[in-house]
């Protein structure tokens, strides 16, 4: 019954099924495919140095974590670890095998400070607190029922703004590139992050394959994007907002709401009945949003940073 760590091999189906898998029972409110682990691994940004790894038991895969650098900090030396085991796969040694495997691998990269973000049991935050990892900020899971449910009625749009999706954007989405950078910038968090690299944004944001331009709704002012909500799709029945922000110059006016509603909407019509969103726990203006559609929290996760000597 031996527990063994080993990296998730690219273009192998079974390891891609498998972390999707395991990863969506242990957090079933974020989307999950095969083929978006599979883009993962053969997508990410080479100074990330993104390693997926894979915990296996006598053949079958039982943990999952994803390993790397926050290269689009402006402070360098920050390392990420996220582990995950299969619920009833857990006390194994799995997650202690992985989040040395993760540590040896960061460690070598010159990481001074690692992050991983902890799902707020008891157990979990014990596992943590055991591997030498503090207790940093807190973020929000939180679901839509989009069948059973009354979602607000659209709104008017005020005068000068009008409505677009992320498909009108096709021919030339840096205008989203750099509204997303902008808002990302102000995002609260305790890892600062820069987009500054549009050919990575376009890898790593627009060509992914849970992304929706299609149901990503996109607030316009003067002919730019004002505000949006970002949809990604796991091409059954779950849709989720990655990103929902609005730009500087424009906030206030109540455009990131018209935006998510908007979006909102068009996903119930497609035929997705669960929306998942999350929020940064002292993000009180988008927590407020969120409960004016009607999410309610299903889970919080309690980010842990562990500082190297």
């Amino acid at each position: 019954m031996t527990v063994i760590v080993r990296d998730v091999r690219p273009g192998d189906r079974r390891d891609a099924e498998g972390f999707a898998r395991i990863r969506t029972l242990a957090l079933p409110f974020v989307l999950y495919t095969p083929d978006s682990v599979g883009y993962d691994v053969t997508h990410a940004h080479p100074d990330a140095h993104y390693r997926p790894l894979l915990a296996e038991q006598d053949g079958e895969l039982i943990g999952t974590a994803q390993v790397g650098i926050v290269h689009d900090s402006p402070e360098p030396g920050q390392g990420y670890l996220n582990v995950y085991v299969a619920p009833d796969r857990t006390h194994r040694g799995a997650g202690s095998l992985l989040v040395r495997a993760a540590e040896e691998h960061l460690t070598a990269l010159g990481a001074r400070k690692l992050f991983t973000w902890v799902l707020d049991s008891p157990a979990d935050r014990a596992f943590a607190e055991r591997h030498g990892y503090r207790a940093s900020r807190s973020a929000h899971f939180l679901r839509l029922d989009l069948a059973g449910g009354t979602l607000p009625p659209l709104q008017d749009l005020p005068p000068g703004v009008e409505l677009r999706t992320g498909a009108d954007f096709a021919g030339d989405p840096r205008p989203l590139f750099d509204l997303d950078a902008e808002t990302t910038a102000d995002e609260p968090s305790d890892v600062d992050q820069e987009f500054t690299d549009y050919e990575a944004w376009l890898q790593e944001t627009w060509n992914h394959p849970l992304f929706s331009p299609e149901l990503t709704s996109v607030a316009v002012v003067d002919g730019r994007p004002a505000a949006f909500s970002a949809a990604r799709t796991n091409g059954g029945t779950g849709y989720g907002t990655v990103m929902t922000g609005t730009a500087r110059a424009h906030r206030g006016r109540g455009l990131a709401k018209l935006a998510k509603n908007d979006s909102l909407h068009r996903a119930s019509t497609a035929g997705y009945t669960e929306a998942f969103t999350g929020n940064d726990s002292g993000n009180e203006p988008m927590i407020a949003i969120n409960k004016w559609f009607g999410y309610e929290i299903c889970a919080t996760e309690v980010r842990h940073v562990r500082e190297l000597g």
